[in-house]
């Protein structure tokens, strides 16, 4: 059963919904769990896409990604990212090296509901940097799973969860992605509201309170260099503007009155973080 306070806005979900939900989460998980089995170098990333989409079939899920629509539709069940790609990158025949930075983004549909996550991994040995990279793009997104059971208890905004999540990013020297944002998600992938991960006027004035009911897709987005990105010629490829190395995580977020659960944390690690 979905809910909204008014017709365009938040899709509020109940417990049941969310528990559907879950069993769509567990799927990604092990999805993601199967491709970072997979980043080695040598891997193309074809093979990993492959690998995922047999993977979601096999299990009677529908991949999310496979033809959505834009200029292209969009040809892969995985975002395939690798650098300075931030998102949206496409499978194909590139083999992964040493040194490389995969961003694995993917989402399926189980019974009529959907669970969206991502994952950032090192191939092989990586530098100092692009590690460090990768570990505070896990600290932002697990200040804001724990912030949200925060203001959740105290029916604050989203806005709250996200300052500090900028912050966060910040005070580490790098940028947040500000062309794109996440989500919320139920039995399509993508509906309201916008879930960014910065704050600014324009992101105050489309701010939302924080609710049981709630499920968000929420992927911090974190630049070495500038936060500029550009889109290639494929359509779909997002870069980082002056070439340094982005990383890309994310989980789907359900919000009930106990607390957030954790609808994409891998089976083994359940997680539920109480009000």
């Amino acid at each position: 059963m979905l809910r909204s306070g008014r017709p365009d806005g938040p899709q509020l979900k109940t417990a049941e919904d969310m528990a559907g939900m879950r069993k769509a989460g567990h799927l990604v998980a092990a999805a993601l769990r199967l491709a970072r089995s997979m980043a080695v170098p040598g891997t193309k990333l074809e093979e990993i896409d492959l690998a995922v989409e047999t993977f979601f079939r096999d299990h009677g899920a529908e991949p999310l990604f496979k033809g959505y629509p834009g200029k292209v539709p969009y040809p892969g069940s995985t975002c395939l990212s690798v650098n300075e790609q931030v998102v949206h990158g496409l499978p194909g025949p590139r083999q992964l090296a040493e040194g490389d930075l995969l961003k694995v983004d993917t989402a399926c549909r189980l019974d009529g509901w959907c669970a969206d996550a991502a994952i950032t991994v090192g191939i092989g040995a990586i530098s100092s940097a692009k590690d460090r990279l990768c570990q505070v793009a896990w600290e932002v997104l697990d200040l804001a799973i724990r912030e949200t059971a925060v203001q959740l208890k105290k029916r604050g905004y989203w806005s709250d969860v996200a300052s500090k999540m900028q912050l966060r990013a910040e005070s580490a020297g790098y940028r947040m992605v500000t062309q794109y944002v996440g989500h919320g998600i139920g039995r399509a992938m993508h509906e309201p509201p916008q879930v960014p991960n910065y704050v600014d006027r324009q992101t105050r004035r489309s701010d939302f309170r924080l609710e049981p009911g709630l499920v968000l897709a929420v992927e911090p987005m974190l630049n070495m260099g500038e936060s500029a990105t550009k889109v290639l010629r494929d359509h779909w490829t997002v870069v980082t503007r002056d070439g340094l190395s982005s990383a890309h995580v994310e989980h789907t977020l359900g919000l009930t009155e106990q607390g957030v659960w954790v609808l994409t944390a891998d089976e083994k690690g359940e997680r539920f973080v109480s009000v």
